[in-house]
């Protein structure tokens, strides 16, 4: 017999009308046309286990209210052209930035505080506009506990990226963190059953690591690095594949997974920087 795809726990014979998966009598929604999933019913709020999962991704546009707050902050804005391209920061703004030898110097600081700083205008524009589509949905489906882990681990793992390819090089940018984001959201399509050929998020991924790699001047390291953070913490929250991401549980071996990979990121980049 099935068992409930967000109680592995539970047998059960009750399928959703929509998608098909197998769910528990408590995760049903009846409707007039059979019953349904709570994601396929639209409930506007699901619960488990005390972890509530708003519909508002209130994290994420916390997260870009902040970057845009620290762009007004840190960049020469009206200083003349400046505005659409590098060499923009004021500065507070390149004491924020990843760079290998001030990271050395004692300046852990950067390794999450780069992923806040942006050089120019149209920089954190598409960077914002990705985080409003990417991050809006991850964390409106996994909850913004989860999504709150799956983004600053990838920004750690991005700035790791980074210095290891670019030690020298004063990197910025959200890019790494939602790099991380589109990995774990990889991760919970293939969970969910999508065929590879058949991901949107695979396709979105593959676009923009050939952007990533034909555009010169854009952090290789970076974005290779956020998206195996991301795919690699999505990997542990869902259980290693045993479990649901958005709905699981949260065991010792899945909070043991997200902590190596930040503490891995965190020792890398001071090896590296060192």
């Amino acid at each position: 017999m099935d068992t409930c795809y967000r109680h592995p726990d539970r047998e059960t014979g009750l399928h959703c009308s929509t998608c098909g998966r197998p769910i528990c009598p408590d995760c049903t929604t009846q409707t007039p046309v059979g019953i349904r999933c709570p994601e396929c019913a639209g409930r506007t709020v699901v619960q488990r286990a005390g972890f509530t999962m708003a519909r508002v991704p209130v994290v994420t546009y916390t997260l870009i209210a902040l970057n845009v707050l620290v762009f007004v902050l840190t960049n020469k804005v009206g200083a003349g052209g400046g505005l659409f391209g590098g060499g923009t920061l004021n500065s507070l703004g390149t004491k924020l930035v990843l760079f290998g030898p001030s990271v050395a110097n004692g300046q852990d600081y950067r390794l999450i505080s780069a992923a806040f700083i942006h050089y120019g205008l149209f920089h954190i524009a598409v960077n914002m506009y990705a985080l409003y589509l990417l991050g809006g949905a991850f964390e409106r489906y996994a909850g913004p506990v989860r999504f709150s882990i799956v983004y600053f681990t990838s920004a750690l793992a991005g700035s790791f990226g980074a210095l290891v390819l670019s030690p020298n090089a004063q990197t910025a940018g959200a890019s790494g963190a939602i790099f991380g984001v589109m990995g774990a959201l990889f991760v919970l399509e293939r969970q969910r059953g999508m065929a590879l050929l058949q991901s949107p998020i695979g396709g979105l991924i593959l676009i923009n690591l050939l952007i990533t790699f034909g555009i010169p001047g854009i952090s290789i390291g970076g974005h290779v690095g956020g998206l195996i953070g991301g795919a690699l913490v999505g990997f542990a929250l869902s259980g290693y594949g045993r479990s649901h991401m958005a709905y699981g549980r949260l065991s010792v071996l899945s909070v043991l997974g997200v902590a190596v990979v930040v503490a891995a990121s965190i020792a890398g980049s001071l090896a590296v920087a060192g």
